[in-house]
This record gives C-alpha cells, sequence and structure tokens, in this order.
C-alpha cells in the first residue's frame, strides 16, 4: 500500500512539473471549428488561425475581413476550441449601367472596384457611387446622380445595377480673369483649351470643367507672358467653385502681371576652366535690346547644355540668371555654367502606359540609364513626350537609387486613343466636289510609328494613298518612310486632258537642329496623258473628227471649215497637249530643307516657316528637268490683343530641262490663286491663244510670289465658333514657256490643209503663245476663315488689279472639306 502511495505521489509530482510546459504550448489550427460557411472550405477559413489564443484570433479575424468574402464573422469557445461562425458575402454576378450615354461603360468599369465574379461588399458598392459622381464630375456632368440596386439570384450570387441619371451638362460658365491689366480677360481666354458654354455647347466638349486642362491652361497662360517680357508675372491663385444657380463652374484665375521688360545684355558665365563662353554665344537665341522672352531663355539653355556635354563635361549643368532692374525695366541674363553634382541614372522607370512600348518612351531621352543625371536633358524629355500625341499626360519625377550618387528617373504616362476613322468631303473651286474615306493611326501597335491609308473620289479627281513613317529608323532620330499612290484626274473646264498617275516616294528627315531639317527623298512615277475625244469632250476633234459632232464634217468629203464655225469651235486641246499624251516614267531624287520657329504650327501667330525644295528628274525614266522651289512665310502678332495676326508671303521657282527630248507642258509650273488669288486654277502665264485659251494653259517656267495678309476674329462672336476674317493683297508673275511652238507631225491634220499662223481659225501645226510676260499681275481682296467642326473653310472674295489679256480670272474662290 505504501508503495501505491507513493507512485501516485511521484506522478501527481510529474504533472505538476509538466503542466507550465503544456500550458505554454499554443493550439493548432485542429482545434478551430468553422460554422456557417457554404462555399469557401473550412479547411481554408481555419488556416487564417495560427492559434486559439486571444492575439491569434484576433489577427486571423482580421484577415478573413481582409479577404471580402464575409459580411460577418463571430467568435466563441466551446469544447476546448474556437467556433468561428462566419456570413459569406453575396458573389457578384455582373455589374451593369443603366442611363449612362455622355460617359462609357467601359470607362465606368475602370473607375470602380466592384467587378464581375468578385465578392459584393457593400461598402465599397456604396464608394464606387462617389467614384462615378467623380468621373462625371470630371466630364463636366456635375449634376449627375447615381445609385445602385441589388438583383438577387440563386445559389449566393447577385447582380450589381448602378442607376445613373446624367442630369444636364455641367460645364464651365464664366471663367474670371483678375490683376490683369495688359491683356484682357477675352486675349488670356483665348490662350485656354478651356472654353466657356455657350450655343454651341451641344457640338464641343471643349467646355468640359477638367482640373488637368486647367494646370495646362495656366501653364499656357504663364508660358504667354513670359514670352512677351513679363518675366515677374505669376499665378497668384486659381479657384474653380460649381453654381447650382447657374449650373456649372465658375472658375477665377488671379495673375500678378508685373511690367515688361527688355534684355539689357546677355552673359555666358562659364564655372568651367577649359569651357570658354565667349565660344559659345553662336548658340544663343536672345539678344540684348529685344523683349524679354523665356522661350527663347529655355532654347537658348537647351543648346548651351547639349552643347557642353560634347565637350565633354557629362555632368555639367547651365542655369538661367536674370537680374532684373525695375526701374529701367530691363533684365541682365546670364546663363551660368557649374560642374554639378556627379549624380548618375541608375534606371529609368516607365509607368503607366498600357500600350505604348518602353522603347518609344525611353528613345525620347538624351540620356540613359548609367549616364550622368542633367535636368535639363530630362526637362527635355519630358516636353518631347507630351508633344507625341500618344499621352494625355506626360510627368517625369525623381526618387533615390541605391546609393548617394544615384538617381531613378520615373516616367508616368497615360495612354491616349491616337487612331481614327474619318470621312470627308467638301468643295473646291478647282477640283469639283470632293470626298475622301481615311483611316489613321498615329502610335501603330505602340511602337510610335505613322500609318494612313486613303481612298479620295471627287468630281475631277479620285485616287488612293498608303503613307507609313518610322520617326525613329535604325534607332536613330531619324524619320523614315514611304507613300504609295495612285490618282486620276478627270477633264475640267480649266484642262482639257485626262492624267493617271501611279508610283511612291520613300523618304526621310534628318533633323539638323530643333529649327531645321533635312528631308530627303526619291520618286518614281508613271504618268499616263490623253485627251479626251467624245460627244460630252471633243477636245481632239481636229486630228479625229467624229461624225454629227465635229462642225461641217460629213465623214466622207472632209471638213469644210470656215472662219467661224470648224473644229475648234466645240474646244479643241492644244498641240503642245497632243504632243505630251502618252506614258511617261519619271524617276526623280530630291530633298527639302526646311526651317520651323512657328510657335503653333496649325494656327501660328508668331514665327518663320520656310522651305527650299530640290527635285532632279533624270536618275532613269524619260523626264529631264531640275526644280527649284523656295516658299517662306513670316507670321507675327500685330495686336494681341485684338488677336490680329500678319502673314508675309514669299514663294519662287524655276524649272531648267537638259538633255534630249521635247519638253512637256503638264511637267511646266501651273499656277492660279495659290499664287495669286483673284485668277481661275491655271489661270496665270503663258498660254495657247491660238485656240481655247481658257483650258489650254501652257505653264511656266519660272514664277515669283509675294502676299501680305491680316487676320483677324469677327468680333462678337465666340472662338469657338471658329471664324475669323482676313484682308489681303497678292503679286507675282508666272512666265517662261521654253517648249516648241511647231509640231510638223500634225500637218497632216485631217481637218485643215496646209499651215495655220496667228489668228487662224483652224488648228494647222502651230500654236500661238500669249501671256508670256514677266510682267507683275496682283490683286487684293478679303477672306473668311472658318475652322468648323467638319474642317477648314474658306472664302476667298478677290479683285485683279493688275493683269494680262490671256489671264483668266475669277472673282470667288472657294476651298472647304468636312471630317466626321
Amino acid at each position: 500500500m505504501q508503495f501505491i502511495r507513493g507512485q501516485l505521489f511521484r506522478w501527481f509530482l510529474a504533472v505538476l512539473i509538466v503542466m507550465p510546459f503544456l500550458a505554454s504550448v499554443p493550439a493548432l489550427a485542429a482545434n478551430v471549428i468553422v460554422e456557417g460557411n457554404h462555399r469557401v472550405d473550412s479547411e481554408t477559413i481555419a488556416s487564417y488561425f495560427s492559434g486559439t489564443d486571444p492575439a491569434s484570433v484576433n489577427t486571423g479575424v482580421k484577415a478573413l475581413y481582409a479577404t471580402g468574402l464575409f459580411s460577418d464573422i463571430e467568435i466563441s469557445h466551446s469544447r476546448g476550441g474556437v467556433v468561428v461562425r462566419v456570413v459569406e458575402n453575396n458573389l457578384i454576378n455582373r455589374v451593369a449601367f443603366e442611363g449612362n450615354s455622355k460617359v462609357k461603360s467601359d470607362q465606368l468599369e475602370g473607375s470602380i472596384q466592384s467587378k464581375d465574379h468578385g465578392p459584393f461588399n457593400k461598402t465599397i458598392v456604396d464608394a464606387d457611387v462617389e467614384r462615378i459622381k467623380d468621373l462625371y464630375r470630371r466630364a463636366g456632368e456635375a449634376a449627375a446622380s447615381v445609385t445602385y440596386r441589388i438583383v438577387n439570384l440563386p445559389n449566393g450570387r447577385v447582380d450589381v445595377v448602378f442607376k445613373i441619371d446624367e442630369g444636364p451638362k455641367t460645364g464651365v460658365k464664366d471663367i474670371v480673369f483678375v490683376g490683369n491689366h495688359v491683356y484682357s480677360s477675352g486675349k488670356l481666354r483665348d490662350l485656354m483649351q478651356t472654353t466657356e458654354m455657350d450655343w454651341l455647347s451641344f457640338f464641343k466638349s471643349s467646355d468640359v470643367y477638367d482640373p488637368d486642362k486647367i494646370a495646362s491652361d495656366l501653364d499656357a497662360i504663364r508660358r504667354f507672358y513670359l514670352k512677351n517680357g513679363y518675366a515677374d508675372f505669376h499665378i497668384v491663385g486659381s479657384d474653380a467653385r460649381y453654381d447650382p444657380s447657374l449650373k456649372g463652374y465658375v472658375v477665377t484665375i488671379t495673375v500678378e502681371e508685373g511690367p515688361q521688360y527688355h534684355v539689357a545684355a546677355v552673359d555666358i558665365e562659364s564655372h568651367i576652366a577649359a569651357i570658354n563662353g565667349d565660344a559659345l554665344r553662336t548658340y544663343l537665341r536672345i539678344s540684348a535690346g529685344e523683349i524679354y522672352n523665356g522661350d527663347q531663355v529655355q532654347k537658348t539653355t537647351d543648346a548651351l547644355t547639349t552643347q557642353v556635354m560634347r565637350r565633354g563635361y557629362a555632368f555639367s549643368q547651365v542655369h538661367p540668371r536674370g537680374d532684373r532692374d525695375p526701374v529701367t525695366r530691363t533684365v541682365r541674363i546670364a546663363f551660368v555654367i557649374d560642374e554639378g553634382p556627379r549624380v548618375y541614372v541608375e534606371r529609368i522607370d516607365i509607368r503607366g502606359n498600357t500600350r505604348t512600348r518602353d522603347y518609344v518612351i525611353r528613345r525620347e531621352f538624351d540620356i540613359g540609364e548609367g549616364d550622368a543625371y542633367n535636368k535639363a536633358i530630362v526637362d527635355r524629355a519630358e516636353r518631347r513626350l507630351n508633344n507625341l500625341g500618344y499621352f494625355k499626360k506626360v510627368t517625369i519625377t525623381n526618387e533615390p537609387g541605391s546609393a548617394p550618387d544615384r538617381v531613378v528617373v520615373v516616367v508616368t504616362v497615360e495612354d491616349q486613343p491616337t487612331g481614327s476613322f474619318s470621312v470627308s468631303g467638301g468643295y473646291s473651286t478647282a477640283e469639283g466636289v470632293i470626298g475622301e474615306v481615311s483611316v489613321q493611326e498615329t502610335n501603330f501597335m505602340g511602337r510610335g510609328q505613322f500609318v494612313r491609308l486613303s481612298v479620295q473620289l471627287g468630281q475631277y479627281a479620285e485616287g488612293a494613298t498608303f503613307s507609313f513613317t518610322e520617326p525613329y529608323f535604325l534607332g536613330h532620330r531619324i524619320a523614315a518612310g514611304f507613300d504609295l499612290f495612285a490618282k486620276n484626274s478627270t477633264v475640267s473646264q480649266y484642262a482639257f486632258y485626262n492624267d493617271f498617275m501611279v508610283g511612291g516616294t520613300l523618304r526621310g528627315g534628318i533633323p539638323v537642329t530643333d529649327e531645321i531639317t533635312f528631308a530627303p527623298r526619291y520618286s518614281i512615277y508613271s504618268s499616263y496623258i490623253s485627251i479626251p475625244n467624245n460627244s460630252w469632250y471633243p477636245y481632239n476633234d481636229c486630228t479625229n473628227p467624229i461624225y454629227g459632232i465635229t462642225p461641217t464634217w460629213n465623214g466622207s468629203s472632209g471638213v469644210q471649215a470656215t472662219n467661224t464655225y470648224n473644229c475648234l469651235t466645240n474646244g479643241e486641246a492644244s498641240l503642245a497637249l497632243k504632243q505630251a499624251q502618252g506614258t511617261t516614267l519619271t524617276s526623280m531624287p530630291g530633298f527639302t530643307l526646311s526651317y520651323n520657329s512657328l510657335d503653333n504650327n496649325r494656327m501660328p501667330t508668331d514665327g518663320i516657316h520656310a522651305e527650299w525644295r530640290e527635285d532632279f528628274a533624270g536618275a532613269g525614266g524619260n523626264e529631264r528637268y531640275v526644280r527649284s522651289t523656295a516658299d517662306l512665310r513670316y507670321y507675327h502678332s500685330i495686336y494681341d490683343q485684338w488677336d490680329i495676326v500678319g502673314l508675309l508671303h514669299f514663294q519662287g521657282g524655276i524649272l531648267n530641262h537638259y538633255g534630249s527630248g521635247d519638253e512637256r507642258i503638264v511637267d511646266n509650273f501651273n499656277m492660279g490663286p495659290e499664287l495669286i488669288r483673284g485668277f481661275q486654277p491655271d489661270g496665270l502665264g503663258p498660254r495657247d491663244v491660238s485656240v481655247d485659251p481658257q483650258g489650254n494653259p501652257l505653264g511656266g517656267t519660272k514664277y515669283w510670289g509675294a502676299s501680305a495678309e491680316a487676320d483677324f476674329p469677327i468680333w462678337g462672336l465666340p472662338k469657338e465658333v471658329g471664324l475669323r476674317g482676313a484682308v489681303f493683297t497678292d503679286w507675282g508673275a508666272l512666265w517662261g514657256y521654253q517648249g516648241p511652238t511647231y509640231f510638223p507631225q500634225f500637218a497632216s491634220n485631217p481637218a485643215v490643209v496646209g499651215g495655220c499662223g496667228p489668228g487662224c481659225s483652224y488648228q494647222g501645226d502651230k500654236i500661238t503663245v500669249g501671256g508670256d510676260t514677266s510682267s507683275i499681275r496682283g490683286s487684293v481682296g478679303v477672306s473668311l476663315i472658318w475652322a468648323s467642326p467638319m474642317g477648314p473653310i474658306r472664302f476667298d472674295f478677290a479683285k485683279a488689279v493688275k493683269k494680262n489679256q490671256w489671264d483668266q480670272t475669277q472673282i470667288f474662290n472657294f476651298t472647304g472639306g468636312t471630317t466626321f
């Protein structure tokens, strides 16, 4: 008995010793009992609990809620374990939208967190309502209301339906400027992409309130002031307030203009011993005496940065410094060149691009991973990316790298649609009714390539064109591309012949500087010229008479021609045109050297655009000539306050034939209103006056033209109407016909016997050239220009005040088109 009592005592003692250790062992997930689940496995739920102690249970509950699969979780203790009772969320079968027409469903789907086949969570759906409202506010629809309903389905599934009442459009009702004195509020509004609501709001979207667009507008206003000498200008603030009574936003922009500065002096201060500042003065874009121009200061900074880096100073930095003198209202500009900190680009991270490929973005940088970091070059890359048109917005920021001398450049972009399909139509005095269907992509497959296919149908012309351009050929900033084309031009009142042309062009573009581009090209095309001769267009019946059509031709005894009634009576093509009939192959290399400093390529108000073109026909083929042309346009804002823009336009050209063979008149310069308004298409210069001069221009080998024009808005009309007026005067001349005047091959013309001289009523085998003189022609006129939603339309009313007796004039010229 004593033995038994001793054994029990030892067992009891052992239990006392072991129990503290057992208590310290955590409970296992096997002690978790799951209840209430239907779709989620019990083992999966239990796996979120590493133990049954309070801390582990609390962590597991938080983790289960975070999955979004459960609307309620209850914890209790029973049978030595933890009981987890769950209430599962329903699963979303689909998310649907009702009532939305102004914002597409795919845009709404991208803005919310509730997704098809995801868990239903009331909190998330309520937040999605606010997200949809915010999307509508940014789309200018602040009055939109959003609700939702739940449609219960079997097996714990639901449909979430968002019902949207878009309400009336809530755009920008008023843009108010405070503090502006130099420039009117109307002028500053014209600088903005954002516009006010008016009677055109039904057609336009520019009056939609968009904070990002407002920020871009503020930057445009700032750059405008800096460009025009207001170096102290700054925007004090901007405020956008929704006014329920107006049912729209009121945007208030407060500015402080300051005085206009002129440049007193421009210096280059080099703090790098080996860099001579005076040697870099040729790269200055601004000089003493000029009005301070912020754009030119930035371009000078870029140019100097590039040049110093090319001299081996990769870490150099160029900082413009302006020392203002408010008394004299002048500023001394110094471009300071410093060595700069030795910081390297560790990597370039690109974020947000869903379509555009990384290398398309990276190639806009003049630096890469491992290169010296230079802020001026990074800023230039940002401007280039924004100008591509591929993205809604581009921002570049820096993040610390893996070491103090390393930096990560972060490029954040947002892709936007770059493809377009258009159907265009219109009318021109020269080409009659015209139409075009085209498909265009400026960022083909995200590679940054340009592709366009167009088909043209017109009253007097039809054709097709396919174009492809690679902006970075072989990895260099060189554009390369090709065009394939086919065009058929038919007879009109201005030309008595048909011309079918098919061919192609290889072209390139090499930027010499930011403004100068050298563009070589090679063209090869076949041209087939024919002269119609039928009852509608009997323009060759002196050579091939038509029974019943050619006057006095009876089909057997020949023409009984008289001086008043013969084959010329119903119109006849010139012998020079008849000689040009047939097929000709032209093989022609050439180039264009262009200079462009325009502030805006679509609607310039300042700057120069100049081109010099050279074409050398004769690298094979049948044609042998050298054609040189030049064109220069100078735009200048005459009066900023009233938005009056002046234009001086100079042009000229010369054509030199060489080698053997007859010159074809279709190769000559044939010009009309494109040289001097107030003249018909092909209405200037030499003509065959021995037949009908109306449709038989011969063209010339030399021309020049000079125009002066002033464009102005139509006062009282919103700028969105797009109407502008213009007054102009054009002067110039076209002369120098070098083709033959005697055509012996037509001496046996059955319609006549023998030759024919000036004043003869028969066609004969000679032509009489009229109007071949270099005397000046001129005109004055007014224009109405409409940048309509349907495309550019221009009405020109011109009076020829000086002309030759054979020139063909017209008072009204109309060109226009539509894209929808």
